[in-house]
C-alpha cells in the first residue's frame, strides 16, 4: 500500500493545502462578526459560481440534504412532479418524494443514456398536472450529463419548476442559473467545491421562492425561507458548519484567482477529452457513449473482468483511488473521476492504474495510451457553452 493515495474517484475529491490550511485555523463563533465577513465574502462569489443574482443558501448537510430541502419546500403534500430516472441519484429523487407524500411520474431510461427534452415535453403536454421536474445534471453514476440548458426551455415554456441536482456539476460544467432558467440549482460541497463533504448549497429562482411562499416547508431543519432571512444578515438559521464554510470561502477564492469559471470549465472539459481518448486508447469503451459529464468518465468493463476487483487491485498497486460502478452496475463499470483539485498529472496517474490493473490487455490496446490522452488534452478545444 502507497503511503499516500490519489483520490479519483466522484466525490469525496482531494482538497488543496490553502483550503485545508484554513480549515486548521482557530474556531470563531458563528453569530459574531468575523463569521458574517466570511458569510458575506462567500456569498458574492456563490452567486457567481451559480450564475444567479439571488441568494444562494447553505446547508449543513451531504447533497442529499438540499434534494430534501427542494423537494419539502417547493412541493405541498400530494402535488405531482416528474422525475427523471437513468441512475442511482435518479432514483433519489423518486424516493424523496415519495417520503414527501408527492405523486411521482417517472421518466426512465437505461442506464448511460441522457433523458431528452423532447421526452420531458410529451410527458408534461400529456399531464398538465405536473408542478415540477426533479433531474440530476450530472447522473454520477453513470457518468451521463443531461441537456439541462434544452430542458429549461421546455419547463419554461409550460410553466413548471425545473429541480436541478448540480452536485456533480457545478463547479465542473456550465450551469448559469439565471441564463438557462433554472428554478432550484443545488450541490454539495465534497466535489468541484474541493471541501470536505458536509455543506449543501441551494438556490431558488425569483418564480421557484413565489411557489415556496405557498407550501408550508414539512420539515423543521430544512426551512428554506428562514434560512434565507439568516443569509441575507450573513448568518446560517441553526448552528453553522463554520469550518467547512471558511473551507468554502476559500476554495471560492482560488477558482475567482485563477482565471474563474471561463478557466475552471475549459479545464475540465479538457481533462474530460483526454481521459476518454485514453481510455479509448486501451481498447476499453466509455460506458456513457455519448451526452458525458465533464467531471467523470466511466469505463464499461470487458467479460470477465470486475470492476471492483480492478478498483481494489489499482489502489493497491499504484495508490490510486478510483470507484466501481453503483448498486446493479458494481462490476459492470469503473468510474475514473476528474472533478475538483486535479490537473493532467493526475489523469495520467489515473490511466495508468487503469491499464496496469486490468488483468489481460484488450486486442485493441496501444501501448500509446498516455500520448494519445495528452493529445487529446492539447488538442481539446473550447469547451461548449451550453453544456450539451
Amino acid at each position: 500500500m502507497q503511503n499516500h493515495l490519489r483520490l479519483l474517484t466522484p466525490g469525496p475529491t482531494a482538497i488543496p493545502d490553502r483550503v485545508r490550511l484554513a480549515m486548521a485555523m482557530p474556531m470563531i463563533h458563528h453569530r459574531k462578526p468575523e463569521f458574517k465577513a466570511v458569510m458575506e465574502e462567500s456569498r458574492a462569489y456563490l452567486k457567481q459560481l451559480f450564475g444567479t443574482q439571488q441568494e444562494v443558501l447553505p446547508l449543513a448537510s451531504s447533497g442529499t440534504g438540499a434534494m430534501t430541502a427542494a423537494v419539502t419546500n417547493l412541493f405541498a403534500r400530494g402535488e405531482k412532479i416528474l422525475a427523471a430516472q437513468a441512475g442511482k441519484f435518479g432514483e433519489r429523487w423518486i424516493n424523496i418524494a415519495k417520503t414527501q407524500g408527492l405523486e411521482v411520474v417517472e421518466l426512465a431510461k437505461p442506464w448511460g443514456q441522457a433523458v431528452y427534452a423532447a421526452e420531458i415535453e410529451e410527458m408534461l403536454r400529456k399531464d398538465p398536472d405536473i408542478k415540477g421536474v426533479c433531474i440530476q445534471i450530472c447522473e454520477t453514476s453513470t457518468g451521463v450529463m443531461h441537456p439541462i440548458c434544452e430542458i429549461a426551455k421546455v419547463t419554461q415554456k409550460y410553466g413548471v419548476l425545473l429541480v436541478a441536482d448540480g452536485i456533480s456539476s457545478v463547479g465542473i460544467s456550465p450551469a448559469p442559473m439565471d441564463e438557462w432558467g433554472i428554478d432550484a440549482l443545488l450541490t454539495g460541497s465534497q466535489k468541484g467545491l474541493m471541501v470536505p463533504a458536509g455543506l449543501s448549497l441551494i438556490a431558488l429562482s425569483e418564480k421557484a421562492w413565489k411557489k415556496a411562499e405557498t407550501v408550508e416547508p414539512s420539515c423543521f431543519y430544512f426551512n428554506l425561507k428562514a434560512e434565507r432571512k439568516n443569509v441575507l444578515k450573513n448568518q446560517t438559521n441553526f448552528s453553522s458548519p463554520v469550518s467547512l464554510i471558511i473551507g468554502l470561502r476559500e476554495a471560492l477564492s482560488m477558482i475567482f484567482e485563477n482565471g474563474g469559471l471561463e478557466s475552471l470549465y475549459q479545464k475540465h472539459y479538457a481533462l474530460a477529452q483526454m481521459t476518454r481518448a485514453g481510455i479509448k486508447a486501451m481498447g476499453l469503451e466509455p460506458f456513457a457513449k455519448t451526452d458525458y459529464a465533464w467531471g467523470l468518465t466511466s469505463v464499461a468493463m470487458p467479460e470477465g473482468v470486475s470492476g471492483s476487483e480492478l478498483v481494489s487491485l489499482a489502489a493497491k498497486k499504484t495508490g490510486v483511488v478510483i470507484a466501481a460502478g453503483q448498486d446493479p452496475m458494481k462490476d459492470a463499470m469503473i468510474r475514473l473521476a476528474h472533478m475538483g483539485h486535479v490537473d493532467f498529472g493526475d489523469m495520467l496517474a489515473g490511466l495508468y492504474a487503469v491499464a496496469s490493473s486490468l488483468p489481460h490487455k484488450p486486442a485493441a490496446f496501444s501501448d500509446a495510451y498516455l500520448s494519445i490522452a495528452m493529445q487529446a488534452y492539447e488538442n481539446a478545444g473550447a469547451y461548449p457553452k451550453n453544456a450539451l
